[in-house]
């Protein structure tokens, strides 16, 4: 069968939105309020929604908290994915995962350096399964956020549930 051929079951999913920052509060997080957009556009459900400091334990504690609720399906993190010494998104979450995606931040850096150049190397992306549900950890930027969401995750994001579950 040609890729082409291939069919696709998917499903509506009832997603988490957690966004990572300092400094933004669910008025001024507009990253975290495009996802929710998206997700809702495309015909999903957001579950839920938080917004989380810099803190490794703190990040790992929501998203726990969500791959236990058997309500939520998927989880999309945005923020905390840097170099920076209090970017610890990726570290708080990659442990957690029962199996990762690799393909995921092979393809957003990948796709990233079209968008921005050599810089995309410094973006952690991170994707992933636990409990059958999938997490997504992308940049807090919205250019980043846009790119992640209507290139990778809103075209996978409801086979990807569908395989979990199947």
């Amino acid at each position: 069968m040609l890729p082409s051929q291939h069919q696709h079951q998917t499903v509506a999913v009832s997603a988490a939105v957690l966004t990572v920052s300092d400094t933004r509060t669910p008025e001024t997080d507009s990253s975290g309020r495009r996802i929710r957009e998206l997700l809702e556009n495309a015909g999903h459900r957001v579950f839920d929604y938080a917004v989380a400091p810099d803190e490794a334990a703190r990040i790992a504690a929501q998203v726990e908290r969500w791959f236990g609720d058997a309500a939520c399906q998927a989880v999309i993190v945005t923020g905390g994915t840097g170099l920076a010494p209090r970017d610890v998104s990726c570290d708080a979450i990659g442990p957690l995962l029962e199996r990762r995606i690799d393909g995921f931040g092979e393809l957003f850096r990948s796709l990233s350096y079209a968008e921005i150049g050599p810089a995309a190397m410094l973006s952690g992306a991170l994707a992933g399964v636990r409990n059958r549900k999938a997490v997504f950890v992308l940049p807090g930027s919205s250019g980043a956020v846009r790119l992640a969401m209507e290139k990778l995750i809103l075209p996978t994001l409801g086979h990807l549930t569908w395989l979990l579950n199947s």
